[in-house]
């Protein structure tokens, strides 16, 4: 396929979330939206608005077919994320999934297996990833601006939508965790997670969790996510030890704002100094806003075309899905911690 060209895709579920996949793709130069599928039909009609010249298919199998379709977009359901993405690997396609990846590692595992097998891009929709506050942030870092990261924090709350078939921790949590993730610069060892279930209590399902996510050299990423809150609050605090910043994707003009405070420990003054405080400019930095979704398909376009695989790479997906998996543990053991890696206490 020429570097020109555009490429042929497919969008699995248009409904929710979907729909704004199917705006996308219909939209960008580079691709050509061939077919979107959903079983609902008004998801279909609603698809047929947005992508006119889609074809419109209520089951997978026939598009799978078509061997001039390049990739495949998967924005269903969670549950049903692994075994459309097994389908689509097999049948040859680029995969897109939403996030998470699966509902358990060995699930994700063999997706990122499959595609390494195959040859295949496997790309997961951590969002975030995309946002231009975070590849600021995380350009200041790289940077040394905020100095050695010691931790983060981030809560993600509002008043809905409340989940049947997934927990607040699944359904929410993933977006922080790739962003600590990849702020940190790697993997954690362990979690320790309790939570709330007030509004489903016949399905067991957490409506509000608050987990802590212990990384390599001592530092941590506390998590607090909840559908059963009066404020729609989106926010990532990182404290370094040279400066601190927050990510308020909430704020219409204050996405990004940094704080150019720190404290010196005793261990740097004499005994009768104690912890000296600094606190120096606050500097909201100028961004070129663009549409994090819009950043993240122009992004698996890309690494379709180019055979390389994408910041959110289905490694990434794999490891989300491993902190979700061991917090889902400690959720079910009552807040212990557990190892990310074993899957075991720690």
């Amino acid at each position: 396929m020429s570097q020109g060209s555009r490429l042929p895709v497919a969008v699995v579920g248009a409904g929710g979330w979907g729909r704004n996949h199917v705006r996308n793709f219909a939209a960008l130069q580079g691709a050509e939206l061939r077919y979107v599928c959903d079983r609902s039909e008004p998801a279909r009609a609603r698809a047929a608005e947005l992508a006119p010249s889609a074809r419109l298919v209520s089951e997978p199998d026939a598009m799978l077919r078509d061997e001039s379709l390049a990739a495949v977009i998967i924005a269903t359901d969670a549950p049903s994320h692994y075994i459309v993405a097994k389908r689509a690997l097999e049948a040859g396609k680029d995969v897109f999934v939403e996030k998470p990846l699966a509902l358990s590692v060995g699930h994700a595992r063999e997706l990122v297996a499959l595609a390494g097998a195959r040859g295949r891009i496997l790309m997961v929709g951590h969002l975030l990833l995309y946002h231009p506050a975070v590849t600021a942030l995380k350009a200041m870092i790289d940077g040394d601006e905020l100095g050695e990261l010691l931790y983060i924090y981030s809560q993600r709350l509002n008043l809905g939508v409340v989940r049947q078939d997934e927990n607040a921790w699944w359904s929410l949590a993933p977006h922080d965790l790739s962003v600590a993730n990849y702020l940190l610069g790697s993997e954690p060892e362990a979690v320790a997670a309790s939570g709330g279930i007030f509004l489903q209590p016949g399905r067991g399902i957490e409506d509000v969790v608050f987990a802590t996510v212990h990384y390599p050299g001592g530092r941590i990423a506390n998590v607090h996510v909840s559908w059963l809150d009066p404020h729609k609050t989106r926010r990532l605090t990182v404290v370094g030890s040279k400066k601190m910043a927050i990510f308020d994707d909430t704020s219409p003009d204050k996405k990004l704002t940094i704080y150019d405070k720190g404290a010196e420990p005793p261990n740097a003054l004499t005994y009768d100094q104690g912890v000296r405080l600094r606190t120096g400019d606050i500097r909201i930095p100028a961004l070129r806003m663009n549409e994090p979704l819009r950043r993240e398909c122009e992004a698996f376009l890309e690494a379709v075309r180019s055979r390389r695989s994408p910041l959110a790479d289905g490694a990434s997906g794999l490891s989300v899905v491993r902190t979700l998996e061991a917090g889902s543990r400690s959720l079910a053991e009552g807040g212990h911690r557990v190892s990310i890696e074993a899957g075991s206490p720690s």
